[in-house]
């Protein structure tokens, strides 16, 4: 009798071994290639995403298209690789990309940008890009709070290259009074 018992505490470890190790191994491969959980640090995206907002990063996206314009997206430092920006997708290759007195022009057509900061003490941002094309391959990022983001505007971010950008915010959970998903935002009046 005491056998059947022993025998039965091993199965029963054995099986929660087994489904510990199925967990582990799911929770893996859901974070490694379909989404996975950002926390937003710095005033960069305000008012669009505030510091300490958690996002839902969706990473299956880019394994079978590449960024479009509008996306709030998650890529990995030019500089540092280690460390994560989030950014608004303005311009991709191939797009002429430039600003004046802070006005952004794609191919020539101004932004209508309603989700930047307009609100900052310092004043809009009266910023200059010269005319540039995009290089295949790369995406031009703004952040919506243009007087205090470091994005495709200096050299140290630049033109971020796809193989850097690991995902598109989806949605945001939390705090859960603020819960919503993320929408593309163009500028140009979709």
């Amino acid at each position: 009798m005491s056998s059947k018992k022993e025998i039965s505490w091993q199965d029963s470890a054995s099986d929660w071994l087994v489904s510990i190790i199925v967990a582990v191994a799911l929770a893996f491969c859901i974070r490694t290639f379909l989404v996975e959980p950002y926390m937003v640090e710095g005033s960069s995206m305000y008012p669009t995403l505030v510091n300490h907002e958690r996002l839902i990063v969706d990473k299956l996206s880019y394994f079978v298209s590449d960024p479009k314009r509008g996306e709030i997206v998650v890529f990995r430092f030019p500089k540092d690789e280690s460390r994560d920006f989030i950014k608004r997708v303005i311009a991709v290759g191939g797009d002429t990309i430039e600003m004046r007195n802070g006005q952004v022009l794609v191919n020539g057509t101004a932004l209508k940008e309603n989700y930047i900061y307009k609100d900052d003490p310092k004043g809009r941002n009266l910023s200059n890009f010269r005319k540039t094309v995009v290089p295949e391959g790369t995406i031009f990022v703004l952040g919506d709070n243009r007087n205090n983001s470091e994005d495709s505007r200096f050299a140290d971010v630049g033109f971020v290259p796809h193989k850097l950008v690991k995902g598109r915010a989806l949605a945001a959970f939390w705090p859960l009074s603020q819960a919503r998903v993320i929408k593309a935002d163009t500028g140009m009046g979709q």
